[in-house]
């Protein structure tokens, strides 16, 4: 198998209905949110947990994840590293580690591997509406010690639900052949980590929870550059459009818009000498304008099949 031979950057769409994409445990897990822009924002972290998760699911060995011991404690990470024999046999063993790099500290020896695959915090494309849902639980809260005599232990626990309407998540990585060296990351580990993104957001179990049940991906575009570059043309995230007739906060799904990628097209096109090839796989349900068949012409074309 063979390192990462080329840079790779990527554009991954995939929309969040009637769920949380990424809430906040500081703020009483809801969905982060920028006031100014009215936009929802998904941590880099979900999404390689996401990936991390599907990964462990499909079978492949994962450092850094959750996993239990016989007696129910967590393993640490000086476990993980002695199930494989040491630091030496990390990027070996680990797939997560070659694709995402990793800090290790055992004793008196301290290792870094930077993760020859980035992503971006993911944005929505439009304004969201965020939902506070009202519910309660059927087992009761442990009442105040003033409350016992007249309450006891007879109410349930009044519990807020945060969600988002809808919205549509753009997220941007790239993959850098050089930093690949180090970690031994190959192109078959990227092609692994492409389905699992693909993969994980359209039905793996990490997100079949009943707050995030509701993702689907929608698009990935793998823009391959040729052997040698050392360029990035950046930002893909931010060169795509929704366009509909409703008002952002009343898009409610794929049949509300179409995405424009217009701008796109002519953001890659100016690296056009810089580009191989443009990989992609869409859902059927998502309307794009132009077809990426046309709004790439002049750039060899091929999908994806996961």
């Amino acid at each position: 198998m063979s390192i990462l031979s080329r840079r790779h950057e990527i554009l991954f769409l995939y929309d969040v209905s009637m769920a949380n994409p990424n809430g906040d445990p500081l703020d009483e897990n809801r969905p982060r949110y920028d006031e100014e822009t009215g936009r929802v924002f998904v941590r880099d972290a979900r999404i390689k947990r996401t990936i991390r998760d599907t990964l462990a699911e499909m079978g492949y060995p994962v450092c850094i994840i959750e996993e239990r011991k016989p007696d129910g404690t967590l393993k640490t990470k000086s476990e993980k590293i002695d199930d494989v024999g040491g630091l030496d046999n990390v990027l070996e063993n680990y797939i997560d580690i070659r694709l995402f790099g990793g800090t290790f500290a055992i004793q008196n020896n301290t290792q870094t591997w930077t993760g020859p695959v980035q992503f971006t915090y993911g944005v929505s494309l439009h304004r969201v509406k965020m939902l506070n849902i009202k519910g309660t639980s059927v087992m009761p809260s442990e009442p105040k010690e003033k409350e016992k005599e007249k309450k006891g232990k007879k109410q349930g626990t009044m519990l807020d639900d945060y969600r988002i309407a809808y919205g549509l998540i753009a997220v941007y990585g790239v993959a850098n052949q050089n930093a690949a060296e180090h970690t031994r990351m190959t192109d078959e580990d990227f092609e692994i980590m492409l389905n699992t993104l693909w993969i994980g957001h359209r039905g793996g179990s990490v997100l079949l929870t009943g707050s995030k049940i509701g993702h689907m991906s929608r698009l990935l575009i793998d823009v391959v550059h040729k052997e040698g570059s050392l360029d990035l043309i950046g930002g893909l995230h931010r060169a795509v459009d929704i366009v509909s007739d409703k008002n952002d906060e009343e898009i409610r799904g794929p049949e509300d818009y179409k995405l424009s990628l217009e701008r796109l097209a002519q953001k890659i096109r100016r690296f056009k000498d810089k580009v191989e090839k443009i990989r992609y796989i869409a859902d059927e349900e998502l309307r794009v304008e132009p077809s990426i068949e046309d709004a790439f012409q002049g750039i060899t074309v091929e999908k994806l099949e996961f």
